[in-house]
């Protein structure tokens, strides 16, 4: 247990060793079993978390807010038009002013090539804890609650599981890249071969790719990609189909919705679920499209784990707040 955590920003888990994540997955189960038991736990009395949001959200936001008042302190929600930033204020007087009030700051900017880099520059400045809630690169809370689901879904027991991410077909918007790159980079480490699965077109961040796969050699596990959706659920414990987008094909918009037109198959249904293990589990971080992307056998399916998923968002995230702030 490592608990010497208090000002450490969160941007990505790649900054974090095992131990610490550990920890805060200890916590996070505590805490989901204090709440169960009505026990109070105001860690954060009278402290103040900070929550900036480039985009909307429903989980993040919701999870993070609850789970302040949870923990006995307040969250607020700041969008740039509600502050100065859309007139101009940069990172640094933003967060030196807020850290004058308060204890803790989240950021949620995924636009592509801008969110992660707003958030180092805050993190620069900062002497209060940054947490990313989601980037063009990264999203890290979402990433801890999928660790600490496994964990509770295999008891514990993660090692040599077989973990695929694949893309799904999901139209209407091109979604981020952060949630299949933090996956990649996360499960190896627990100890699980993980399997990277998407047409051609929707590759993730090279540099991400080679960190992936130093995770799995350091950890002894296998990292492979594959372009058949099949094949990749082929004996899977764990399946995480989910759409994002072909940004480093090509960056104009109409060329990456295009390009998901291409792919309709690649739908999750109960079929490519069959040649998955007898136990796997079905997950995805939600909005999922129903009848698109995924099945609503599936979705709503007894293999589906995705609302108790959502459930430990509350929980991990209070857990980081607790452990940083």
């Amino acid at each position: 247990m490592k608990t010497m955590l208090k000002g450490k920003h969160c941007i990505t888990l790649q900054d974090w060793n095992r131990e610490e994540i550990e920890t805060v997955l200890d916590l996070a189960l505590e805490l989901k079993r204090q709440k169960a038991l009505g026990i109070p736990h105001h860690l954060l009395k009278d402290k103040t978390f900070f929550m900036l949001f480039f985009e909307e959200s429903t989980r993040t936001r919701n999870a993070f807010e609850a789970g302040m008042t949870q923990l006995g302190g307040h969250a607020h929600y700041l969008t740039p038009s509600q502050t100065q930033i859309d007139h101009g204020e940069g990172p640094k007087d933003t967060v030196e002013v807020l850290a004058r009030y308060g204890h803790g700051i989240g950021i949620r900017n995924c636009t592509l090539g801008v969110g992660n880099r707003y958030m180092r520059e805050m993190a620069r400045w900062a002497k209060i804890p940054v947490i990313n809630m989601q980037c063009d690169i990264y999203h890290p809370t979402q990433a801890l609650a999928d660790i600490l689901t496994i964990k509770e879904k295999f008891s514990g027991d993660v090692k040599g599981r077989k973990f695929v991410i694949s893309w799904t077909y999901a139209p209407r918007y091109v979604r981020p890249l952060s949630m299949p790159q933090s996956l990649v980079l996360l499960m190896s480490r627990f100890g699980m071969d993980v399997t990277l699965a998407h047409p051609p077109e929707f590759k993730l961040m090279p540099d991400i790719i080679k960190q992936a796969e130093a995770n799995a050699e350091a950890a002894g596990v296998r990292f492979e990609i594959v372009h058949d959706m099949e094949e990749a659920f082929k004996d899977a414990d764990i399946v995480y189909p989910k759409s994002w987008g072909a940004l480093m094909h090509t960056p104009v918009e109409r060329e990456a919705l295009d390009l998901i037109e291409k792919y309709p198959e690649w739908v999750c249904d109960q079929r490519k679920m069959n040649l998955t293990k007898p136990w796997s589990i079905y997950m995805h971080c939600m909005p999922a499209d129903r009848g698109v992307e995924v099945t609503e056998e599936v979705m709503d399916g007894p293999r589906s784990v995705i609302y108790d998923q959502a459930e430990n968002r509350l929980h991990a995230q209070k857990a980081l707040m607790a452990l940083t702030m």
